[in-house]
């Protein structure tokens, strides 16, 4: 099972914090991206606000932390981007649910069969 972490973080609100968070982030991403049983760590910054960014990390396992953890970079991490927050970190953890085995809740035959002429394979 995926184990996700999703972090919303809010920048203050001048060009300095948004462009210094904005750079470390995407530094963070690249090295993290690299972490044993790391399946992805992407980052994103707000359409409308260009203060909030968010974080999602998608891991092999809840017990694939322990390699994030360790690696040296995160020492840099906190120091370097709490300073440049309007408000604290929201951190919440996942386990991703499983849809690989087909799930229909609908039993419309029809839409199921404008469904699939919508999509493509």
């Amino acid at each position: 099972m995926v184990y996700t972490i999703v972090v919303h973080l809010k920048a203050k609100p001048d060009t300095e914090s948004i462009e210094k968070l904005t750079a470390k982030l995407q530094e963070a991403s690249q090295v993290y991206s690299k972490d044993k049983e790391c399946l992805s760590w992407f980052v994103m910054q707000s359409e409308s606000e260009m203060t909030d960014f968010t974080i999602v990390e998608r891991y092999a396992h809840e017990s694939s932390q322990k390699y994030h953890l360790e690696n040296p970079y995160w020492q840099t991490f906190d120091k370097y981007v709490l300073p440049l927050l309007a408000q604290p970190m929201d951190l919440r953890r996942f386990n991703e649910l499983d849809t690989s085995k087909s799930v229909k809740v609908e039993t419309d035959s029809k839409l199921w069969e404008d469904v699939e002429k919508h999509q493509t394979f």
